[in-house]
């Protein structure tokens, strides 16, 4: 794709009803802005771990979870009556579970990934959009408490005593969690992909335009190919 391609974007703002639904995935584009109402539940390499190389099978099926699968750490306390509260959540990158992505997208029938800068443009390509399935991205660091605003309730927790809180399944019930990119959609195209054509496109003309040190240190240099890294 072209750098006139990412100028040519449309930003929709969407709100997804979870579970999600085909049609609504077959909807978005790129670049979407989305926020999520109802439950999404928490999994990362504990919880792959544990169902796939381990072979245990969760306590509920995962359809009854949700397709909504979040890729995070969630900040869980225990009030006096004993429920359990997130009032804050940071994602992590998505891009570490590209490799057991094939098996547990079949496994689970999860059709949205949220995380944190997402994965490849070839496994967007080859694995989530044949499978129907997308991927999210939290925008910006240091949001914990602003994703937290969009979590109305804890709706369960399982394997918390296997995993610990970070590794656990949460089962969230979401009002408004956001704001998300969409960064992999169904035609198998990725945001970030297309933003990084775009600026290689333009960093020679940038490295052509930068003046020339009046006081050379080692290793500095306006010629790319000359650089040290």
């Amino acid at each position: 794709m072209s750098r006139e391609s990412l100028d040519q974007l449309e930003m929709k703002t969407v709100h997804l009803q979870c579970p999600v639904s085909d049609e609504a995935l077959r909807e978005l584009s790129i670049g979407d802005l989305v926020f999520l109402d109802g439950p999404v539940f928490t999994g990362r390499e504990g919880v792959y771990q544990r169902f796939l190389a381990d072979g245990i099978e969760p306590p509920v099926p995962w359809s009854s979870l949700s397709n909504v699968n979040f890729h995070c750490a969630p900040a869980a306390t225990v009030t006096e009556d004993g429920k359990y509260v997130v009032k804050s959540v940071s994602a992590t990158a998505s891009f570490r579970f590209h490799k057991v992505m094939p098996e547990w997208l079949d496994r689970t029938g999860v059709k949205v990934i949220l995380g944190k800068g997402g994965m490849s443009a070839d496994d967007y390509r080859d694995v989530l959009a044949p499978r129907g399935a997308v991927c999210l991205t939290t925008v910006g660091y240091g949001l914990g408490a602003t994703f937290g605003r969009g979590i109305r309730d804890v709706l369960a927790v399982h394997w918390l005593e296997e995993l610990g809180i970070a590794q656990a399944i949460w089962v969230l019930d979401c009002q408004s969690l956001g704001p998300l990119l969409v960064e992999g959609d169904l035609e198998g195209k990725s945001l970030f992909d297309l933003s990084n054509q775009a600026i290689n496109e333009r960093l020679p003309e940038l490295y052509a335009s930068l003046p020339q040190p009046s006081l050379r240190r080692f290793g500095e240099t306006t010629d790319r190919k000359a650089e040290i890294i």
